[in-house]
């Protein structure tokens, strides 16, 4: 019997609530996690899981035993990595989830960066603004783009992300540029339709009222690439995070409105499970993209040319 073997198959039936989600998981047949957790609690004459035929549960012994093997784990970890990095190699396998257009469009590049300094490691990457559960589903960290409130996470901000009202100059010299955000009423607007309350905007007015604007899309949708050639389309007016549209602006083909209103402040996150342990790679990595984000970003340098 491979007692680190089994207690890490244990660690992830508990994490995946299922014998089917660790063995998806690890790689290997149903039966071999099946095996695994029968040797394990005969080596330790307990019973770890409450078993029905929906779900598994853990007793209280299980809960004590789970978190006595991560520590297990999480120091043999540890050791493995401080030898890598005594040898000056950073290697192994990172599993991260990115919001679609962000990590298209800016952490694909600092991706391809990263790995010409570490050639070792491995990538696994989700592209996709849905929510994901890291532990369930087995990512090493996340980027997330939102105002978080989850605190079983923990989060390193990368970057402010600033959002901007644009719209194409054809579009403006047709129906006319708005003055106020309640002129926005009888504009044509295009909505992302991922957020919970789409037919409003909400601004911060030059004396930081906040102002919920209600808006009536034309066009709503769930990606803001899409939003975006919309708007150079002239179809109507946007409100969308700046990094999406700055080359757009830079160039002419949007023009930037209602500049003395701003959005409700929002970050680029990395974000990981609160575990005693984060590996070297993780770390390494997360490090890297907060050097690489720090100060004015980028796609907002346009701001400061046409102060």
């Amino acid at each position: 019997m491979n007692r680190f073997e089994n207690m890490h198959t244990f660690v992830r039936v508990v994490e995946t609530g299922s014998i089917s989600g660790a063995a998806d998981r690890l790689g290997v047949a149903k039966s071999v996690v099946s095996r695994r957790l029968k040797e394990l609690e005969t080596h330790l004459s307990a019973t770890l899981f409450h078993r029905t035929t929906r779900q598994m549960t853990l007793t209280e012994i299980g809960r004590t035993f789970y978190h006595q093997s991560l520590r297990i784990l999480d120091d043999l970890l540890e050791a493995e990595h401080a030898v890598s990095e005594a040898h000056g190699t950073l290697q192994g396998s990172l599993k991260v989830a990115l919001p679609l257009s962000f990590g298209l469009m800016h952490l694909g590049p600092a991706i391809d960066e990263f790995l010409q300094v570490h050639p070792q490691i491995e990538f696994d990457l989700d592209f996709n603004d849905r929510q994901v559960d890291l532990m369930a589903e087995g990512f090493d960290l996340a980027v997330r783009i939102a105002s978080l409130a989850d605190s079983s996470l923990i989060a390193r901000r990368l970057a402010v992300i600033e959002a901007v009202i644009c719209a194409s100059p054809a579009y403006l010299e047709r129906r006319g540029i708005p003055e106020s955000a309640n002129d926005l009423m009888h504009h044509q607007c295009l909505a992302y339709n991922l957020l919970r309350d789409y037919n409003h905007w909400h601004l911060y007015d030059s004396e930081k009222n906040l102002i919920k604007t209600r808006i009536h899309p034309c066009l709503k949708a769930s990606n803001g690439e899409f939003l975006r050639d919309a708007a150079v389309n002239d179809l109507g007016i946007i409100l969308i995070p700046s990094f999406i549209v700055y080359r757009e602006i830079e160039r002419g083909a949007l023009v930037p409105l209602l500049t003395d209103y701003r959005c409700p402040a929002i970050a680029a996150y990395a974000i990981y499970p609160q575990t005693r342990y984060l590996s070297q790679r993780v770390r390494v990595f997360i490090d890297f993209l907060a050097a690489r984000f720090q100060g004015t970003p980028y796609w907002d340098l346009y701001r400061q040319k046409t102060v």
